[in-house]
């Protein structure tokens, strides 16, 4: 395999890959014949993840949030020619006023600064025509009361891609940003209120729903098999983000 035009016999790891759009990443990739590595925080959820995705897959604990885990993972890891970076947190929301910085801050230890040193970590092992995917999220170019905190770890990560795409060129990077997708991020709010919530975000959205993983997954699928993408952050919202007129 000279190129990084097609996923088939080559070697993807997915952090975060043992739920959620991480997960249906994952599974897409597998089918495509990608010998695909998932990395998460709990075993149990790691071996149930593997049943599902099938194909070449395996797995790898590891706390994202924890450097030394990091460095472990890939010093064992072998060359990687596409990496998908899904790591997450839920704190850092809230209405700006009554937020807690202490929240915000913990916000970033769960995502910005795992995905910047899993990047960093990864650099050495990345195939140079391969292709490094971040998920940020819509928060980060939205305007909706009680995102400040998430809009600015999204943000963060976001404006960091275009720079990056130049810097580590021939590597391609770049990041899809998901709309509301019904993934287990959402499964700390009771589900009379997740139902409400997502009915009215549905409402809103030109394409009348929220999203589903899978549509997440293919969308990182063709950044990161297509060779000449790169520096791009793909809003997949349904159209959420768009100006309306009203």
């Amino acid at each position: 395999m000279t190129t990084a035009d097609s996923a088939t016999a080559q070697r993807v790891v997915v952090m975060g890959g043992s739920s959620g759009i991480g997960e249906a990443t994952a599974t897409l990739f597998a089918a495509a014949q990608a010998e695909v590595i998932i990395t998460g925080r709990t075993q149990d959820k790691i071996d149930a993840a593997l049943t599902r995705i099938g194909g070449k897959s395996t797995g790898y604990r590891m706390d994202a949030t924890d450097r030394a885990e990091i460095a472990a993972f890939f010093a064992q890891s072998g060359p990687v020619d596409h990496l998908v970076i899904a790591v997450s947190g839920a704190a850092g929301s809230g209405v700006f006023a009554d937020l807690n910085l202490d929240d915000l801050e913990s916000g970033f230890t769960q995502k910005f600064w795992p995905q910047v040193r899993i990047l960093k970590a990864a650099l050495p092992h990345l195939n140079p025509t391969g292709s490094v995917t971040l998920i940020t999220a819509a928060s980060a170019r939205a305007a909706f009361a009680g995102t400040a905190g998430l809009a600015a770890i999204n943000g963060a990560l976001q404006a960091m891609v275009p720079p990056l795409a130049v810097e580590l060129a021939p590597i391609r990077i770049n990041a899809v940003s998901p709309g509301v997708i019904d993934t287990p991020w959402w499964d700390r709010i009771p589900d009379d209120q997740r139902r409400n919530l997502f009915d009215g975000l549905a409402a809103t959205t030109p394409v009348g729903r929220v999203g589903h993983p899978e549509e997440l997954a293919r969308a990182v699928h063709s950044l990161a098999t297509n060779g000449f993408i790169t520096g791009v952050v793909l809003d997949v919202t349904g159209g959420a983000n768009l100006p309306t007129g009203r």
